[in-house]
């Protein structure tokens, strides 16, 4: 394995522009998280955010070890392959729990009639 000193400028370029676009992606679904106001707007932003942004990250370490071991490092597929389906999976029955509970509470989030700025 090569060291740090002695990765190529341009994939050191591209791992670090990776990086830190994924990093910044998942800053940006956890800032949709603070902001938006009910459940079902907050549930879309860290969901969107984490997919896209691990994506990234896992195509920086792919890129890193892939050069710095001088063999192709793929098992990051893998994990992004599992997270990849796991991410909405987990988001819809999310909704469809919280849904669910919201019309057995007699409140129907879909009519439209209990928005705060109706």
């Amino acid at each position: 394995m090569i060291t740090l000193h002695a990765l190529p400028a341009w994939a050191a370029l591209l791992v670090a522009l990776l990086i830190l676009t994924g990093s910044g992606l998942a800053l940006i679904g956890a800032l949709g998280l603070l902001r938006f106001k009910s459940f079902y707007e907050r549930v879309h932003a860290p969901t969107l955010g984490s997919t896209l942004g691990m994506g990234c990250i896992l195509l920086a370490s792919m890129l890193y070890f892939s050069i710095g071991q001088t063999r192709p490092v793929v098992h990051e597929i893998l994990i992004g392959l599992f997270i990849t389906i796991t991410t909405p999976v987990t988001l819809l029955l999310l909704v469809q729990a919280t849904l669910y509970r919201d019309r057995q509470e007699g409140r129907d989030p879909l009519d439209g009639s209990n928005r705060p700025d109706a």
